[in-house]
């Protein structure tokens, strides 16, 4: 059984140069030659508005320049083009994307439903980079339309899962590597089990704790679950329109298990109506030696370590550490940063990556692998069995019931 041993370099320059050197100096990559990018902002007010900050991120990013904002609401766009400094707005994207054409774009409607079409027209407008509010997607195949549309345009595109580049996840893959936790045996996730709780939770939270669990554990290989209703296994009746464009959607309930390639075994749960104080939303690592658990997603979230084989504090009295940027029971020299500065981080590294002709670090294929997690779930479900990925159905298997 492998161990999770490594981590591309990429991940190491990103937790030094990107948010250090990077911040300081504005550069992205030695031997570029400086230049100004031209940004636009898509957003939507009513149906996803503009993400998490995914507007504003430009205000922060050295050598960008935002210069437009479309917005199909009328209100909205009169909104947000006095909020972004009175940059020319637009009620059609499109139309911005031909007359403007910039050389980066923000998606941040949250509604999936308008993602696929809104980034194949990015890239087919010769953007250079796009930062897409997550999860990618509705489904596998406009995940492989998203995909094709990228390699086939030369865009680099960068999902907005903003615990990605944060400094404290250098600090844990240290610690695997290290053998501070022994071999990784599991990884547990949730969702935040509150009114969403079940396959919207699944989408909307689990998009980021599946992304860690993979980061951390390597890419799924199978997956098993059960989806219930009110108690019993979904069926076709079930099936209705999620929310925030969701697509086909059910249940209320959702229990999964994935093998994962780096030798552990990762969950994912998630039941409605059945949230804790604080939130249990996040993940933990379960290994020979210890665990991590990571909550509250964001640049700089909640990160502690427990060096406890029973995985049980109460039973010896030990303690649990907390991991800063700087190491495990060292004070953080960062000031707190939340979404906005993952934002950030996020946008330098996608500038980056052009500039080098590398992936960012949370890339169209890492987005794609996460719907593909998600949709194992119900793919599971409906054929009662584990599911080996990739998947062979490519299609919401919520439609195939």
């Amino acid at each position: 059984m492998d161990k999770v041993n490594h981590f591309p370099d990429r991940r190491e320059f990103l937790a030094t140069a990107t948010l250090a050197t990077v911040a300081a100096t504005g550069r992205y990559s030695r031997g570029a030659e400086a230049r100004t990018y031209r940004a636009a902002v898509i957003g939507h007010t009513g149906r996803g508005n503009y993400g998490h900050g995914m507007d504003r991120v430009w205000m922060d990013v050295p050598r960008t320049e935002l210069v437009a904002v479309a917005d199909a609401n009328e209100k909205g766009l009169q909104e947000s083009v006095k909020r972004l400094g009175d940059v020319k707005g637009y009620a059609d994207y499109r139309q911005m994307l031909d007359e403007v054409k910039p050389d980066l774009v923000a998606i941040g409607p949250r509604w999936l439903d308008q993602h696929k079409d809104m980034v194949v027209a990015a890239a087919e407008s010769g953007v250079r980079g796009i930062y897409l509010e997550k999860p990618m997607c509705r489904d596998l195949l406009e995940a492989d339309s998203i995909v094709v549309a990228c390699e086939q345009h030369h865009v680099k595109l960068a999902i907005a899962t903003q615990t990605r580049y944060s400094p404290k996840l250098k600090q844990i893959r240290d610690m695997i590597r290290g053998g501070k936790l022994g071999r990784l045996l599991e990884i547990r996730a949730r969702g935040k089990d509150d009114r969403r709780g079940g396959g919207e939770d699944l989408w909307v939270l689990g998009t980021h704790t599946l992304d860690l669990m993979r980061h951390f554990g390597g890419d799924a290989r199978w997956c098993f679950a059960t989806v219930h209703q009110n108690g019993r296994p979904v069926s076709k009746e079930d099936v209705g329109q999620g929310n925030e464009g969701i697509g086909p959607l059910a249940g209320d309930e959702i229990h999964a298990t994935y093998r994962l390639s780096g030798g552990a075994t990762g969950f994912f749960d998630s039941l409605r109506d059945a949230r804790g104080t604080p939130s249990r939303f996040g993940i933990r690592l379960y290994g020979e030696e210890g665990v991590i658990e990571l909550y509250d997603t964001g640049f700089m979230p909640f990160v502690r370590f427990l060096p406890e084989s029973s995985w049980a504090a109460g039973r010896t009295g030990k303690d649990w550490i907390p991991i800063s940027s700087a190491g495990v029971g060292k004070p953080e020299p960062l000031p707190a940063g939340g979404l906005h500065e993952g934002n950030v981080a996020a946008v330098k590294d996608l500038i980056q990556s052009i500039e080098e002709d590398t992936q960012p670090e949370a890339n169209v294929y890492e987005a794609r692998k996460t719907v593909e997690m998600i949709a194992a779930v119900f793919e599971s479900h409906r054929v009662g069995r584990p599911v080996e990925l990739p998947l062979k159905n490519r299609k919401n298997p919520l439609t195939l019931l």
